[in-house]
């Protein structure tokens, strides 16, 4: 796992909604905290519930002059349709090949629902230089990070 003071791992990506527009975590560094919250899967229970309450408070990571992505390993237009249904504010960015995920030491298997590789549940803040301010990681995938605690993370960072 990427720890705090760790630089975080750059990467790039394919954005929800497409599969030819690339993310690229450098052309985000400089300009406020980066948050990144790599989430399981889109369309399950947890993963819904965490993302709607990022939503819920984006006003204020804006406020921080901060910026939100959600990660998973599921296809850019899986998340499309994600983001569409829950009216979400924010990027999500499709790691399908797994290579960030692992990169970030996240690949977990939930065998019991047949999902391999996929992303254990952890939000990063990082500042302008891409340092690690701030890292949580679920013990259980079911989890959701203090939503507060990371605010308050991002106040900081």
């Amino acid at each position: 796992m990427v720890s705090e003071s760790d630089t975080a791992p750059t990467f790039t990506a394919t954005y929800n909604g497409s599969d030819h527009e690339t993310f690229d975590l450098e052309d985000h560094l400089g300009d406020g905290p980066v948050v990144l919250a790599f989430f399981p899967g889109a369309f399950t229970p947890p993963c819904s519930n965490e993302m709607v309450a990022l939503q819920d408070h984006l006003a204020d990571f804006e406020a921080a002059g901060a910026t939100l992505f959600g990660i998973s390993a599921d296809s850019s237009f899986s998340l499309g349709a994600f983001a569409e249904e829950y009216d979400l504010g924010f990027d999500l960015v499709s790691d399908m090949s797994g290579e960030v995920i692992e990169s970030y030491g996240l690949s977990i298997d939930i065998p019991d629902l047949g999902l391999y590789g996929i992303a254990n549940r952890a939000v990063y803040v990082l500042d302008d230089e891409g340092t690690v301010t701030h890292a949580w990681e679920a013990e259980d995938p079911t989890n959701e990070p203090d939503y507060e605690e990371l605010l308050a993370a991002v106040k900081s960072a």
